[in-house]
């Protein structure tokens, strides 16, 4: 009981800062709020009995309390809580529960009402010492009594505060009864019960107060008290139908009456007691604000409203940070280079989540036990945050397992030594998965729970449950192969992410290898397959893998370079040792092969083979297109290191002598051009054909055209010099007589 009397005064330390701001604001009135009156306790049998005892009391005489058969034993039960508070209220019997509880609700009123008329002599805004346990040893005595009432009808999250409001309601109509009643009250004890069950047909652990819908029933409990007594279910839930019916009634006063109980406690903030600063307002600004709206006072209303508005501006804020955060998808940061930055990202919408829960909880714990809602606004404000602390909480627990994933993947691929990006996809196509079942089942629970405090019977919660457990046991077959698949997919590892790989008809990088499915990223497209297909598809890896597993695996270029040009043998020499120099000269270029083979055509194909490590269509196509363009620059500046010179044959012999050291000499007017052969190779009856093989040292495809121009050039002016008529000037893609 400590324990709880310690819990309401934490609670109330929380808000009462809030509180005394929100103070500020009720200046002027605010519109009535709607609220319905459609508890649980469908029967109207407790206003049909208590319209029925009201008539009687028209016309026959009302017994006193202090003539009730039951009175002496109420005196004594009063004096025993005064002088050993210790006790319990239920009991053993009617008799014994019903008037602990009246008698233990007297007193709580007669604390409350002490306690708050010592607030003007009481020094301070706020409670002292004294006071403050007096209230806590009233808190105490008014949990016991909570105890003697069976609030199971209410669902679980407004069932604290429902029993403690019906507590109070309830004493008031057993207020009425004991005064109205125009016979004696005969309540039993535990023979009474015992005689009573002999004159019935059938036995029963209940007895009903005369006249009205009040019953109270026993259940065996796992204790050496053996049978208890408690207000019903039932009773329970008709207890605020019944309280309307004689809210308005005279109130007949007595020692134990507390006709002002509930009132007080739905007309002021707090719990059972108000502030003391509340209590010390002028009379006339109390009166203002206890201005009562369908049992809501302004002060109610007006504190409600902010509430709610400083919660909903709170949650709109932080979840329009989280959408933002989404702006940057997972496969634009692969894109970017960012992966190894995905674990800041996840742990900032995990902050961005952190507050939501315990704001709610603030603010439902603020508008049930400080500003002190009741009746339906009570339910509706309960099951309003509850829902929103249910659902952002499974929301967190999500975001904190995907975090909690990534987070754990990065250390792996440390742990191992390892630091591309590549190694930590991989990682992270296995952990998240499970991170993210895990989150899903924890979301699950966190539903099933707020189903329950949302009064949800367990058996109708698993009975929903089953049905879509049913439809996927009906249609699960595919979603179980594509696990199995998947779980084999990984086990085996034929293929890994950021490899390359042919998968039926379709070829790309492997950039996911998920439970369900895999991604396949081709040249026109991202293709998503199932894993029960691509288990069953041959699958053609074309990456090659290293013994170490931190290495990045490489995939095979090849590029083919169909030639239908006439080359001679020196100039294939030529173009192979040009291509093997440039493909080993390339760093990204592993393990290069160049070579040639005959094709069906009349020519052949240069054949390029090397191994790279890109993981992505974009830097592999660049790869291949700059290979394929370079080979193509080489081809042609074979072709073109060929040149075949034909001279008219009417050419003297000194001329054509000379001509040998024309050549030469323009040949060496380009520092980067060599000659390596200048030979007169055919004889016609028109003309010399000259044909000249020259060596290029350029390294620059356009530079190796310069130096051909100005070698042409040279040419030309030497030839016209000497007077030596030439027919035409052709290189290799022109016929070449034998």
């Amino acid at each position: 009981m400590l324990a709880y009397s310690h819990w309401r005064r934490w609670q109330r330390a929380i808000a009462a800062g809030l509180l005394t701001l929100l103070l500020c604001l009720l200046a002027a009135p605010w519109a009535g709020i709607a609220a319905g009156n459609n508890l649980s306790g469908p029967s109207r049998a407790a206003s049909d009995s208590l319209r029925t005892s009201s008539l009687r009391t028209s016309s026959l005489r009302t017994i006193p309390i202090s003539e009730q058969p039951f009175y002496p034993e109420l005196l004594a039960t009063a004096q025993r809580w005064s002088d050993a508070p210790l006790d319990q209220v239920v009991g053993d019997s009617p008799l014994e529960t019903l008037l602990n509880f009246y008698a233990v609700m007297a007193k709580v009123n007669q604390e409350v009402e002490l306690i708050s008329l010592s607030a003007k002599s009481d020094p301070g805004w706020f409670w002292s010492e004294a006071a403050r346990q007096r209230q806590e040893h009233a808190e105490m005595l008014f949990s016991l009594a909570v105890q003697a009432l069976d609030a199971s009808g209410f669902a679980e999250s407004i069932r604290q505060n429902m029993a403690e409001e019906s507590a109070m309601q309830l004493k008031q109509l057993l207020d009425y009864i004991f005064t109205h009643s125009t016979t004696p009250l005969e309540i039993p004890d535990s023979a009474g019960i015992r005689a009573i069950n002999s004159q019935r047909s059938k036995a029963s652990d209940s007895w009903t107060i005369p006249d009205t819908s009040i019953t109270l029933s026993s259940e065996r409990l796992a204790s050496s008290r053996g049978i208890n007594f408690f207000f019903t279910a039932t009773t329970v839930s008709n207890i605020r139908r019944m309280f309307k019916e004689i809210d308005d009634r005279k109130v007949i006063l007595q020692p134990f009456a507390t006709p002002t109980f509930y009132k007080d406690f739905i007309n002021t903030p707090g719990f059972l007691l108000p502030p003391q600063w509340y209590l010390r307002l002028p009379p006339r600004l109390r009166t203002f604000l206890e201005i009562s709206f369908y049992e809501q006072t302004i002060f109610q209303i007006s504190a409600a409203a902010v509430t709610f508005a400083i919660y909903a501006y709170s949650l709109c804020l932080l979840l329009l940070k989280l959408l933002r955060s989404y702006r940057l998808s997972d496969g634009q940061s692969r894109r970017q280079g960012l992966g190894w930055t995905m674990d800041n990202l996840a742990w900032r919408r995990v902050l961005l989540l952190l507050p939501i829960p315990p704001i709610t909880w603030l603010c439902n714990q603020f508008t049930n036990n400080l500003i002190n809602f009741t009746g339906p606004p009570l339910i509706a404000s309960t099951y309003f945050f509850s829902t929103c602390f249910y659902i952002s909480s499974s929301f967190f627990l999500f975001f904190l397992l995907e975090a909690m994933g990534r987070s754990l993947s990065e250390a792996l691929v440390h742990l191992r030594g390892g630091s591309s990006e590549l190694q930590l996809r991989r990682v992270s196509n296995l952990m998240m998965p499970i991170c993210r079942v895990i989150g899903g089942l924890l979301m699950l629970t966190m539903i099933y729970r707020l189903l329950i405090e949302l009064g949800l019977p367990s058996t109708t919660v698993l009975a929903f449950s089953a049905v879509p457990g049913l439809a996927i046991g009906l249609g699960a077959s595919k979603l179980l192969g594509n696990l199995f698949a998947g779980l084999s997919i990984q086990t085996d590892r034929p293929l890994r992410v950021g490899e390359f790989c042919r998968i039926g008809a379709h070829l790309g990088f492997v950039t996911k290898i998920g439970l369900r499915s895999l991604e396949l990223e081709t040249m026109e497209s991202r293709v998503t397959i199932p894993n029960a297909i691509a288990d069953e598809e041959n699958i053609v890896n074309y990456s090659r893998r290293s013994n170490n597993s931190n290495n990045s695996p490489m995939q095979s270029l090849d590029v083919r370079l169909n030639i239908d040009r006439h080359l001679s043998p020196e100039q294939i020499i030529s173009l192979l040792s040009k291509a093997r120099k440039h493909v080993h000269s390339q760093e990204i270029l592993q393990d290069p092969l160049v070579s040639i083979e005959q094709n069906n055509a009349d020519g052949f194909t240069l054949i390029c083979f090397s191994m790279v490590a890109v993981h992505d269509w974009r830097t592999y196509l660049d790869i291949r297109e700059s290979l394929l363009l370079r080979l193509q620059q080489i081809l042609d500046q074979v072709c073109r290191s060929r040149i075949v010179l034909s001279v008219n044959r009417t050419t003297s012999s000194d001329q054509i002598t000379q001509l040998t050291k024309l050549i030469t000499e323009a040949v060496h007017t380009d520092p980067k051009l060599r000659l390596r052969s200048c030979r007169l190779l055919t004889i016609s009856q028109v003309n010399y054909d000259f044909v000249i093989d020259l060596e290029s040292s350029h390294t620059n495809y356009l530079r190796f055209k310069d130096g051909l121009h100005r070698l042409n050039q040279a040419l030309l002016t030497s030839l016209s010099t000497h007077d030596v008529k030439f027919i035409e000037q052709t290189s290799l893609d022109m016929p070449i007589s034998a």
